[in-house]
Formats: C-alpha cells, sequence, structure tokens
C-alpha cells in the first residue's frame, strides 16, 4: 500500500511513477484525488466547528457564572446543535477515511526508476546461462511423453475435480516428492529457514499481500469460515510478523517453504489448457525475505541467484529477465523472472519470478522494526519473494529436456539419491529403471 501522506503531498510524482505501469494505475489514483480533496475540505470545516465549539463552551462557563439563567438555556441549545454537527462531520469524516483506504488498496506498487518502461514486450533479457540441447529425433511434449509412460492422468483429474486438475502415477509422484526434497534441501544449506505453514488463510493475510481485494475472483475460498486456499506461500510466510514491531537485529529473515498452491486462472482462460503449465492446483517451493530497507536490492539479486542455483545444479537451461513496468505483479517494486527452456515449445517459460515489494505490503501487513537505540522510531520494513522453483513446471523441463529417443526420461544427478540412485523414467513401465 502507498504512503498516504506522501500521496497527498507529491500526487504529480506519484502519477507520473504509476504512469509507467499503464493507463489502468493512474485512473485509479485519479479517482483518489475527489476523495483527498474532499478529506481537505473537512479537516478545514472540522477545525473551524472545533474551535467555535470550545468558544461556545467557554461562553456558557461565563454565563454559568453570572447566573444567567436565560442566555444559558439558549447557549446550551446552541452547544447542542453544535455537538451534534461536529459528530456528524466526524462521521462523515471516517466514512472518506474509509473510503480511501478501501481505494489506496487497489493502488498497485511504484515501479522501481532502473526498469524498462513499457507492456512486456519491452521486458530485459539479463543473461542466458546452460546450452540447449539438440536432438536426433522427433521431440514430444510433456503431456505426450507422461501420457505415454503412464505417469500423467488428466481425464482422472478432470473426473475427480475438474479440467486443469491432474492424477500423477509412480515415477512421476516420486519425482515430484523428490523435487521438492531437493529444493527445500538446497535452500536450507543456502541460509534459508524451513517453514511449514497453513494452506487456508484468513481475509487479513490476503490482503496483507495484495491477492485482495483485486485478486478474489482468482482465489479458491470456503466460507465458513471465511478461508482462502493459498496461491502461494507467500502469503502466510510474509504474514507471520504481521501487526507486529521487531527489532533490526532480528532482520534479514530468509525463510523456504513448500506448499500446494491454488489459484482459478480466471483470466488465463484457453491459455496453457493442455499439459501441467497452467494448473489449479500445483506444488512450490517459495522463498521469502524480510529485511531493513537499505538491504532490500541486495536481497533480491541473492534471491535471484539462490533460485538459479536450482537450475544450475538440474543443469536446465534458462535465462533470466528484468521485467518491464507494465508487466511486474501489483505488490512488486522490481520483478526479475526466470525462464526455462522448453523444448517441445521451442521457447523459454516462465518458472519463478523474484520481486522486491520494498515496503508495499510492509504497509497492509503492519510490520515495522525498531532499530538499535532508544530514540529510534518503527520503521517499516521490506519483504521479498521468489519461487524456488514452480515444481510441476520444474518437472515439464526435465520431461521435455532430458527425454531420449526412446520415450524413456533421464534422470538429472542431482535427483537420483531422492530417486533410489534410479538412472531414468522407463517407457514401458513408468516407474523407476
Amino acid at each position: 500500500m502507498l504512503d498516504l501522506k506522501t500521496l497527498i503531498q507529491s500526487q504529480e510524482i506519484i502519477e507520473q511513477k504509476l504512469s509507467k505501469r499503464g493507463p489502468t494505475a493512474v485512473s485509479l489514483l485519479g479517482q483518489m484525488k475527489p476523495l483527498l480533496e474532499e478529506r481537505r475540505q473537512l479537516n478545514v470545516a472540522l477545525e473551524s466547528q472545533r474551535l467555535a465549539l470550545s468558544q461556545k463552551q467557554q461562553h456558557m462557563k461565563a454565563l454559568a457564572q453570572a447566573k444567567d439563567q436565560e442566555a444559558l438555556n439558549a447557549a446550551r441549545a446552541e452547544l447542542k446543535t453544535a455537538t451534534q454537527s461536529l459528530a456528524s462531520s466526524e462521521a462523515l469524516l471516517e466514512e472518506i477515511e474509509s473510503r480511501i483506504q478501501s481505494r489506496l488498496l487497489l493502488i498497485p506498487n511504484i515501479p522501481d526508476d532502473d526498469l524498462p518502461v513499457g507492456d512486456e514486450s519491452c521486458n530485459q533479457v539479463v543473461r542466458v546461462v546452460g546450452k540447449i540441447p539438440e536432438f536426433n529425433f522427433t521431440l514430444k511434449d510433456h503431456h505426450t511423453l507422461g501420457e505415454s509412460l503412464g505417469v500423467f492422468d488428466f481425464e482422472r483429474g478432470v473426473k475427480l475435480a475438474q479440467s486443469r486438475f491432474c492424477v500423477l502415477y509412480g515415477a512421476a509422484a516420486r519425482l515430484e516428492r523428490a523435487l521438492i526434497q531437493f529444493m527445500l534441501d538446497t535452500h536450507t544449506s543456502r541460509g534459508y529457514v524451513e517453514v511449514l505453514p497453513p494452506f487456508l488463510v484468513n481475509r487479513a493475510s490476503m490482503t496483507g499481500t495484495g491477492q485482495l481485494p483485486k485478486f478474489e475472483e482468482d482465489l479458491f475460498k470456503i466460507s465458513d469460515p471465511e478461508l482462502f486456499l493459498i496461491p502461494t506461500a507467500e502469503v502466510p510466510l510474509t504474514n507471520l510478523l504481521r501487526d507486529e514491531i521487531i527489532k533490526e537485529e532480528q532482520l534479514g529473515l530468509s525463510l523456504t517453504a513448500y506448499t500446494p498452491c491454488f489459484r482459478k486462472e480466471a483470466g488465463s482462460y484457453g491459455r496453457d489448457t493442455r499439459g501441467l503449465i497452467r494448473q489449479h492446483q500445483f506444488d512450490k517451493v517459495e522463498l521469502v525475505k524480510i529485511v531493513t530497507p537499505e538491504s532490500s536490492a541486495q536481497a533480491l539479486e541473492q534471491m535471484l541467484v539462490d533460485a538459479e542455483f536450482i537450475l544450475q545444479q538440474l543443469q536446465l537451461p534458462y535465462r533470466v529477465m528484468l521485467l518491464a513496468s507494465g508487466d511486474i505483479g501489483f505488490s512488486a517494486a522490481k520483478t526479475y523472472d526466470l525462464e526455462v527452456w522448453l523444448p517441445a515449445q521451442n521457447t523459454y517459460r516462465e518458472i519463478s519470478s523474484c520481486s522486491n515489494c520494498r515496503d508495499f505490503q510492509a504497509r497492509r501487513t503492519h510490520i515495522r522494526f525498531k532499530r538499535s537505540g532508544a530514540q529510534s522510531k518503527p520503521e517499516w520494513v521490506h519483504t521479498l519473494n521468489g519461487s524456488g522453483l514452480a515444481v510441476g513446471r520444474t518437472m515439464v523441463a526435465i520431461f521435455e529436456n532430458y527425454q531420449q529417443s526412446d520415450g524413456t526420461i533421464m534422470i538429472p544427478d542431482v535427483l537420483r539419491p531422492y530417486m533410489n540412485h534410479a538412472q531414468k523414467i522407463d517407457f514401458k513401465t513408468g516407474f523407476l529403471a
């Protein structure tokens, strides 16, 4: 959430920065202007009313001392009217403040100044890592490979739930579990603390990280009690410190968690309907950092390195993209995407997004810290999040990059200890060989 005081004092600057996101963000800001002006005028009127009320109270005291009962009764009636008028104005101000806060929750974060300006076509390639594999046989996509091996069952996924659900069998189920364990082991060895959070959270948690109120249609929820299935572990991990003031020495928090993630994908009808790329339920290992403001830029670079390390260990070719101002997420100020190479699609596809949200989520979750020294005032922390990685998409990349001419799938070296030291997924049985 943007700082209201800064927004009021620097409307033109904020509008200029938000314009880099596109016209929608500017329009949302424009809707705030009449409310802010109404709030300003009402505050001026309230100040005048409070002064007038104070004067009437002083006048009543003087009349009481003079024992002028008739004038005192008239003054008492005027005071009652003035008090009621003030209460009415204060209630109106409270209503306007509530409307301002509701509008403020819909305005996205301000993009960093160093981002390329524009939509996704303006995203910049930062680096390309790994050699794209060459094949001397006809490639199959992961969907075809998984069904041929008997380890992906989309048809029964539909029967059990609906489209965009899948059942994994045998070696695929084992590979999913292996990937999760490998990612967690790797991140914890690099300083992250593993967390197992709830997979259902309340409205305050979803609002704190920016999923609500803007993206409610994309969330799965239950109504009694009202709880939401998490779309990412970013939500519970970031909200662990909600409404807390912590010590500066507690910061530099690095957290990791495996969770299933649930998304309606409401805005993606017709996109990636085949295979595991865009499912309603998928597994992900998430990274979250909570740091001081001056360290968040470096924390983002380190998070990116940590996510990249997984791809490097799996020997999957990928590239790093710096997202343009119009393509970053709602809560992000700066985002890097990791895109893994998928041979069957002959393109790179997103497998991780690493974002610095600066103090945007901290203001919504009310997470502050206090520096050393008795006179220091609480400050907002900075929060960061990233995928380390999306597990299903990692499996897709392994199936397609490690496929063999006979339809079997070689298992990356680093995963073999987690797969009973098997070298490949066999075509005939779908189990480990």
